[in-house]
């Protein structure tokens, strides 16, 4: 059972900006985000293999970015909030050593559905790793 407390439609505003995150991009991160959506691609658990291709070391998937993602956002939102959408885009490469900040607000509410629309970025040493939006329904 957890402590988080989910956020009801009824408390969240337009505008309003979720917590910042900040993401240690580590090795173990990388590899085993990658192993654990059976991405063996070598270019995520292989460093040589990388640099065979031009990168500096291994670097993230986009599943493990959208595992981070919905962390960032479920950690605003809390467990009973329901993922909707979620449409992601990836720019600079995560890499071992470096650290991903994620931040977001509140860019739209539709209280029919009682869903909520957090517009993100998560950003590291060399720009955006990731941009987006996730539509939650929250009770």
């Amino acid at each position: 059972m957890t402590s988080m407390k989910t956020r009801r439609f009824e408390d969240v505003s337009v505008g309003e900006q979720l917590p910042a995150l900040e993401i240690p991009v580590t090795v173990a991160l990388i590899t085993g985000g990658a192993i654990a959506t059976r991405d063996y691609f070598p270019g995520h658990h292989d460093k040589d293999a990388a640099q065979e291709l031009g990168s500096p070391h291994v670097f993230m998937n986009i599943l493990t970015t959208s595992g981070l993602v919905e962390r960032f956002v479920e950690e605003w939102s809390g467990p009973e909030a329901r993922f909707k959408d979620l449409k992601v885009r990836l720019g600079a490469p995560n890499y071992p050593g470096d650290t991903m900040t994620f931040k977001g607000e509140v860019t739209a509410l539709d209280a029919d559905s009682r869903t909520a629309e957090v517009t993100l970025k998560g950003k590291n040493s060399m720009g955006n790793h990731v941009t987006g939006t996730v539509a939650v329904t929250l009770p």
